[in-house]
């Protein structure tokens, strides 16, 4: 059995097959076919070692092509802004890590993000490249996001989610609902919009969400809602509470998707603004070891305050 290819600076290799064609290299190979990375700096990455074949040996400049060949790469950005803002691991064992995430950290790596990442910031932490993420969250959210720790117990522990046998408690800052009083189960039809990947819609189909809403304080403004998701669709959360007309504070998708932010100015003033939704806990029952999982997350919502009666 061929040992797997390494994590780099906590990131996964990306792997490419070569495809039947006429060029006479791999660098000739990998510079038409990944234009996004110049001809230079494929070649740089090859005289440092980043390219391998599929038994991990790096290539070298002069390497053949060959179709159907595997190679492997490592995506890094040029340049990556930092984020100003820390994780923490609130558990940790041979079978789970348990992360507390920041607002404005992305899970995984993708598109302008990599090292700045939770799985990456982890890996290179913990040491462990094996590490990969049981469930997401969005990268505005903050709070609780739980991580396998070996390669062959990942499915069951992804099962869980797939068959809704976790408890997950969410707590979110938005305007104050009166007939919310009472805990409410809320069901909607959630989709995904047309015209815009990043937005989800309701409609008035069978419902596909169900998510129990309560008032944990509030005063005439805004409220401190707990939300119990029995579903898991895209969004759902941020798109049932915008369809009842109290969306989260600060959401930059909901109602409006408003620009991404592209420059450092625009970053630090959505800094300011997090949104105010936060994974406060979860709990199952292992599938690995058989024991009673329960843990919460140690962050507050910055806009608790306005609840205030």
């Amino acid at each position: 059995m061929k040992k797997p290819i390494p994590c780099m600076n906590g990131v996964s290799p990306s792997r490419i097959t070569m495809a039947q064609g006429d060029w006479l290299s791999c660098l000739d190979f990998l510079a038409e076919r990944i234009p996004a990375v110049s001809r230079e700096q494929w070649e740089k990455r090859i005289l440092n070692g980043e390219v391998l074949d599929e038994n991990g040996i790096p290539i070298t400049l002069n390497a053949r092509h060959q179709a159907g060949r595997k190679l492997y790469y490592y995506r890094y950005l040029e340049h990556e802004w930092h984020i100003p803002f820390e994780e923490a691991v609130l558990y940790q064992d041979d079978h789970l890590v348990v992360a507390d995430k920041p607002h404005f950290l992305p899970v995984i790596p993708s598109g302008r993000y990599i090292q700045e990442t939770l799985l990456v910031r982890l890996r290179r932490m913990l040491g462990i490249d094996t590490l990969s993420p049981i469930h997401r969250i969005d990268r505005e959210t903050a709070g609780l996001v739980l991580f396998s720790v070996r390669a062959d117990e990942r499915n069951d522990y992804q099962k869980l989610f797939r068959t809704r046998a976790v408890s997950k408690i969410y707590e979110a800052i938005a305007p104050y609902k009166q007939s919310l009083d009472e805990p409410t189960l809320c069901r909607h039809q959630v989709f995904q919009r047309d015209d815009n990947f990043m937005q989800m819609a309701t409609g008035n189909g069978e419902p596909n969400t169900e998510t129990l809403v309560s008032i944990l304080q509030h005063n005439s403004d805004y409220a401190h809602y707990r939300l119990e998701p029995f579903t898991g669709r895209k969004h759902q959360l941020r798109v049932q509470m915008m369809a009842m007309g109290i969306p989260i504070l600060n959401d930059r998708i909901y109602p409006k998707h408003l620009p991404e932010a592209v420059t450092e100015p625009m970053l630090a003033e959505e800094y300011r603004h997090p949104l105010q939704l936060l994974a406060r806990s979860i709990a199952f029952i292992d599938p690995v070891t058989g024991q009673d999982r329960q843990f919460s997350s140690n962050r507050q919502l910055a806009a608790k305050s306005l609840t205030e009666p």
